[in-house]
């Protein structure tokens, strides 16, 4: 049997288990490269420590290098088909998700598409929802059906080149920190964070679900949690804006944001989903500030400025022209068709979050603010 190498905690646990149930069989587990353009363990200091800023990580990364990517087959394998397979799995309830198409003639498709415009742009508009401005191979890069040294291979020296560059390092310094260090997948990286108050109870359970749900009465919000339930995807910078609400608007612990994002996205990669949230939370390696508390309003306007993103995905303000959208208590008849009235006041619940942020021990405080700013 012949499999890539898995580095997370679960993979090297599965993988050495049926490595063992095979060798009884007689069977080898043959397990050849990885899904990244450099193994984990691989990008260390001169020390031998891994890196735990991601800059000196992908400078490092960049020295390193990795290798072609692997060419064309001259013999074709015999595959086995799904026909031969006993005890083959029932295809999984999708929950109404729109799965893409699959395989690398797909991705390699979506990347020729990326390469043929929107990356030339990709260091401006990767940040707009509302444009297609993304390559969106994160699922594939998952599953496995592109490998990210395909992609670095096509990659030349222009601004749009390096910013997709160092989107992909991203993915292989939390895989390295997640390597390093397993135990971050469900618990903090900076222990000192678990002292941080986090409200639980039921009316903590109530602003949970609105948030699962996309009626939180923040557009920008709703819009994204929406395309989760919709498309198992959401675009990378509404996830910050979203986890930044769980997190410091609705003082809901990290994990469950985590857990949830698991479970819906399609590009699920443990390391880059746990870390991201904690990158958010400022307990993560190389993490934003605490006090960096994103404004849902703010941020919506900035990024999808004319409400194409929030109308998309939230039918009920599909009435409301232009990025008026944002805020439809102010439309007369905005929320005529269902769309609730904000569940918190920003401005409030972030005083509250950097309140509950001073509270801890001074030693998170200083390493977050050193000049005192």
């Amino acid at each position: 049997m012949h499999c890539a190498s898995d580095y997370s905690g679960y993979g090297i646990a599965r993988d050495n288990e049926i490595a063992a149930t095979l060798a009884k069989a007689g069977i080898d587990f043959v397990q050849t490269g990885s899904g990244y353009a450099v193994a984990p363990g691989r990008v260390t200091k001169d020390d031998g420590t891994y890196y735990k800023v991601y800059t000196p990580f992908y400078k490092r990364w960049l020295i390193h290098g990795w290798r072609a990517p692997a060419g064309n087959p001259t013999k074709a394998p015999n595959w086995i088909g799904v026909e031969t397979c006993d005890g083959y799995p029932d295809r999984p309830d999708t929950r109404g998700v729109v799965i893409p198409k699959a395989g690398e003639a797909a991705a390699l498709e979506l990347f020729e598409t990326f390469l043929a415009g929107p990356i030339e742009n990709y260091d401006e508009d990767r940040n707009r929802p509302d444009l297609a401005g993304t390559s969106k191979l994160s699922i594939a890069l998952k599953w496995g059906e592109i490998h990210p040294r395909t992609l670095l291979a096509r990659l030349g020296d222009s601004k749009g080149h390096e910013v997709f560059r160092k989107e992909i390092a991203w993915r292989e310094f939390y895989a390295e920190v997640a390597f390093q260090r397993p135990d971050t997948i469900t618990d903090y990286f900076n222990p000192l964070y678990k002292q941080m108050k986090y409200d639980t109870g039921k009316l903590a359970d109530e602003k949970f679900a609105a948030w699962c749900e996309g009626r939180t009465g923040y557009p920008f919000v709703d819009a994204g949690m929406r395309q989760l339930r919709t498309e198992g995807w959401m675009h990378n910078r509404v996830r910050m804006v979203v986890a930044s609400f769980l997190l410091k608007d609705l003082h809901i612990e990290w994990q469950r944001g985590a857990n949830y994002f698991f479970d819906w996205l399609l590009d699920g990669d443990l390391a880059s989903n746990s870390h991201g949230w904690q990158w958010t939370a400022g307990c993560g390696t190389d993490a934003s500030p605490y006090y960096r508390v994103f404004n849902p309003l703010g941020q919506g306007i900035k990024f999808d400025p004319n409400g194409e993103y929030v109308r998309k995905y939230i039918p009920e303000l599909s009435h409301i022209q232009d990025g008026a959208v944002h805020e439809p208590w102010k439309v007369l008849g905005g929320l005529d068709h269902g769309y609730p009235e904000p569940i918190v006041d920003h401005a409030a619940e972030r005083l509250e979050a950097l309140d509950r942020l001073g509270k801890l021990p001074k030693g998170v405080q200083q390493a977050h603010n050193p000049k005192g700013e």
